[in-house]
């Protein structure tokens, strides 16, 4: 029987029985206000088309300046991708019908094909924190001893993959303007993700060569490329931050358990209140995971609820960017850690 009393006083506890309990009542907020879900679309929308708008005219009229404005423009369509995100899980509107719809149409802008990355990330929500079953929708992580028992070029390549300059540089270019072209991971699934994938490919070339056709095919391009890099390094890093923090949780298939993994597992990324309305409050990473079908304005209201969520995997900015130096799970000391300390640990001979 659920201990609801100490769910009831705030004092959350690793007992599944509980948590699953703290999932129950948040799910309270688990329903869309279609109003509010429709404003917040016309209104990220709108500012993304204003502040495009003023790039394009300023770029013909050789403002080179006006391209700061590819930041805020950059955190409109990181803002929007968080809606789709929702929409990918059905928390954005009443019906799956116009829930995918909406999706779908906001893939076209984010070069993020739905239906591929809806199917990828249901399967991230499903293994998160599960070290058997990594690889699919998450960041590469290895454990202290399986990093060790690589031969030196493969130690290698992961630290050149967990390198802040292909991480947040190199990487988001390639996985938004390279790797969502192909259904990748789901190939072999069926006609679905190619129709999801190329769907999504032609109407993004045919909304590239129509604004071609009105501002020339330079000033697009100098205009659209520093907002899509923007807002592909602004996702990735919020990805990173959410669940690769130095108190995360990782277990093996047999300890793992979902409730766990989504409050332990993944952070409240306390930002500034601005940054939280650019990035559509995913950093209440860990209330996300455990009840998926809260739509993006109504966090807030489920933290507040339940204020010791505050105090668990709490990231704040300035931590945030010391955390790039985690790159491999110590299963011995159940936390993340750096190269560097990996590499005292074995001088030591303490693993």
């Amino acid at each position: 029987m659920y201990d609801r009393s100490r769910i009831a006083s705030l004092e959350i506890e690793r007992d599944p029985s509980d948590l699953k309990v703290l999932g129950k009542r948040l799910s309270g907020h688990a329903k869309p206000w279609v109003m509010r879900s429709v404003f917040e679309l016309v209104v990220t929308l709108g500012l993304l088309l204003a502040a495009s708008t003023v790039m394009l005219i300023g770029v013909q009229a050789g403002w080179p300046l006006v391209l700061l404005l590819a930041a805020p423009a950059g955190g409109l369509l990181l803002r929007l991708f968080v809606i789709q995100h929702d929409c990918g899980h059905g928390a954005f509107l009443p019906t799956r019908r116009a829930n995918d719809l909406v999706g779908a149409c906001l893939g076209v802008l984010t070069f993020t094909p739905y239906r591929v990355w809806k199917t990828s990330h249901a399967s991230h929500h499903a293994t998160s924190g599960n070290l058997g079953r990594r690889g699919t929708g998450d960041i590469d992580t290895l454990t202290v001893a399986e990093y060790r028992s690589l031969s030196r070029s493969r130690r290698l390549v992961y630290r050149l993959y967990r390198h802040p300059i292909v991480m947040f540089g190199i990487g988001p270019a390639y996985l938004f303007l390279l790797r969502h072209r192909l259904p990748v991971g789901q190939m072999k699934a069926g006609w679905r993700p190619w129709t999801s994938a190329m769907g999504t490919n032609a109407a993004a070339l045919a909304l590239f060569g129509a604004l071609s056709l009105a501002w020339g095919i330079g000033t697009v391009v100098l205009v659209l490329l520093p907002i899509v890099l923007v807002a592909a390094t602004f996702g990735v890093w919020l990805f990173f931050v959410q669940h690769q923090f130095e108190e995360t949780s990782w277990s093996d298939e047999k300890e793992w358990t979902f409730h766990a993994a989504a409050i332990y597992g993944s952070s409240f990324y306390a930002l500034p209140r601005l940054l939280h309305w650019f990035s559509g409050n995913i950093g209440y990473h860990h209330i996300h995971h455990l009840v998926s079908r809260i739509p993006f304005y109504r966090l807030p209201d489920a933290m507040k609820e339940t204020e010791a969520l505050r105090g668990i995997g709490r990231v704040t900015l300035g931590e945030s960017f010391r955390n790039v130096r985690l790159a491999l799970w110590d299963e011995d000391r159940r936390r993340m850690i750096s190269f560097r300390a990996a590499r005292k640990l074995a001088s030591a001979g303490a693993v």
